[in-house]
């Protein structure tokens, strides 16, 4: 709210401000027709505005939670002038995702994202081409270890680096951001070009912190009101300041993986894959002569890229979650460590003691449950359906309200607190939860969900065998926030921890 007054205030001279608000008005009476059957509920809307009023754009998501308990689980709110169906709570979502997966199915391409993307990759694409680029990802993905033996040896080796460099802090506070993102990203990097990057390595350092800052500036209030209004660029470009950072980070990790890719391609043997990018370039080689091929030079700089950052973000940021929940739960901490020293000892971690470690299993799902990093899914119907009662148009943006699932009071005995008793039978054996849903489901599912509970369960066994984490010296424990910071996925507050080795 206090953004959207802020940038109201300064708005351009009279009479372009007068030609800027007749076209959002005739726009907002184009979207405000209604359909041929019952729309579903909500505020009543207004003028150009729709419900920015009703929301707050720092923290959107809580916003429409507490819009669902007022107007139930499918219901309307309008973004400036843009109609937006909301799908609120485990069941309705897991029918949107599963049962009317293919209704549901297409991607949201905010302008922001069409900006940058230009409908090629495999996270902001629709249609034919991101099919193609989907199927073939995902095979790949598996071809070169995802999930299996080849990864859990890449998430080991890396965790050692990363011990490493956690033991040069010297029990002293730090932040854990950029070593966890550094290591959590070369096993999407070790996959996709078939070797790992050095933390020092300048150029890598810039690939990942651009995507980093990209990750929060999506979630700022200025390009939400962008991407509600996007025309507005042609006269209001001034504040417009971050979509052009956002554009400028892309195109400079657009080019590093350019330079990426041109060395394996001149060094490419078809005999000897090492990674995704090689396997892209086969396959472009052999459909070189194919008119409308979608193996072009787009969908492989782009394709990299999105499976480059969301292999990065995701993960690290559940990771540090993970860590400062240790850190603010000592008695947790201590419960995990009291496990890990029981079951595993001294020798390194590996998969296959996840089944004997039913409480480290437990935490670890808690962490993502409670983190709640992407809470929000965005996605547009395919065609007219009519869903739960309620008709919705061909092209509607729809938003699977994903925080409402990990966080449904119907589901989850403590929804708002750190209890790793959701996961856990009276027997203390570890359980599965229907409503577990944080790398969504059906056709748009994370394509690294596997490889991501892997490097989960690696990486935080790893790190608490060896450190106990703290609060910075003079800071309890009841100091350590855990509002999230703004973003398209919520990170944690800027803070410190310290490491404290426990051998």
């Amino acid at each position: 709210m206090a953004v959207l007054e802020g940038l109201l205030t300064q708005m351009p001279p009279p009479l372009t401000l007068l030609g800027v608000v007749l076209v959002l008005f005739v726009l907002y009476l184009l979207s405000s027709s209604s359909g041929a059957g019952k729309d579903p509920p909500g505020p009543r809307p207004l003028p150009l505005l729709g419900n920015l009023l009703h929301m707050d754009l720092k923290r959107l998501p809580v916003s429409l939670c507490e819009l669902s308990k007022k107007y139930g689980s499918v219901f309307t709110v309008h973004f400036g002038p843009k109609k937006v169906v909301i799908l609120a709570g485990y069941k309705t979502v897991k029918q949107a995702l599963v049962t009317y997966a293919e209704e549901f199915g297409d991607r949201e391409i905010a302008p922001i994202f069409r900006d940058a993307t230009k409908g090629h990759g495999v996270l902001f694409a629709n249609g034919d081409s991101w099919k193609e680029m989907r199927r073939f990802s995902l095979s790949n993905l598996r071809d070169f270890g995802m999930g299996k033996r080849g990864s859990e040896e890449k998430i080991i080796e890396e965790s050692r680096y990363l011990i490493e460099v956690f033991e040069n802090f010297k029990d002293e506070p730090f932040d854990t951001t950029q070593p966890v993102n550094y290591a959590v990203s070369n096993i999407i990097s070790a996959i996709m070009y078939g070797s790992r990057f050095d933390y020092a390595d300048p150029a890598f350092q810039k690939m990942v912190d651009n995507g980093n800052q990209n990750v929060r500036l999506f979630g700022s209030a200025e390009i939400r009101l962008y991407n509600m209004f996007p025309w507005l660029r042609w006269c209001c470009g001034w504040w417009l300041v971050k979509r052009t950072q956002v554009l400028k980070n892309t195109d400079k990790n657009i080019e590093e993986i350019k330079g990426l890719v041109q060395g394996l391609k001149d060094t490419l043997n078809p005999q000897d894959l090492r990674g995704f990018v090689d396997s892209f370039l086969v396959r472009q080689q052999e459909e070189s002569d194919q008119p409308g091929s979608y193996f072009h030079n787009s969908n492989l700089d782009r394709t990299v890229l999105d499976l480059f950052g969301a292999g990065t973000d995701t993960t690290g940021t559940t990771l540090r979650w993970g860590l400062l929940l240790m850190a603010k739960y000592p008695h947790i901490q201590d419960q995990v460590q009291e496990e890990l020293s029981r079951v595993i000892g001294e020798r390194e971690p590996r998969v296959e003691d996840r089944r004997n470690l039913p409480y480290t299993d437990a935490v670890i799902h808690e962490i993502q449950r409670l983190a709640n990093i992407l809470p929000m899914s965005l996605h547009t119907t395919s065609c007219d359906i009519t869903f739960q009662g309620y008709f919705i148009k061909k092209g509607t943006t729809v938003v699977l309200l994903l925080a409402s699932v990990l966080q449904d009071e119907e589901e989850w005995e403590t929804p708002h607190s750190f209890n790793p008793g959701h996961f856990l039978d009276e027997k203390g054996c570890f359980i599965r939860r229907d409503a577990f849903m944080p790398f969504s489901a059906g056709r748009r599912a994370c394509l690294g969900e596997s490889l991501a509970r892997m490097e989960l369960f690696l990486f935080f066994t790893f790190l608490l065998q060896r450190f106990r984490f703290s609060p910075p010296p003079g800071v309890s424990e009841d100091e350590l926030d855990l509002t999230p910071s703004v973003g398209f996925t919520l990170n944690p507050s800027p803070h410190q921890l310290c490491a404290v080795s426990r051998i």
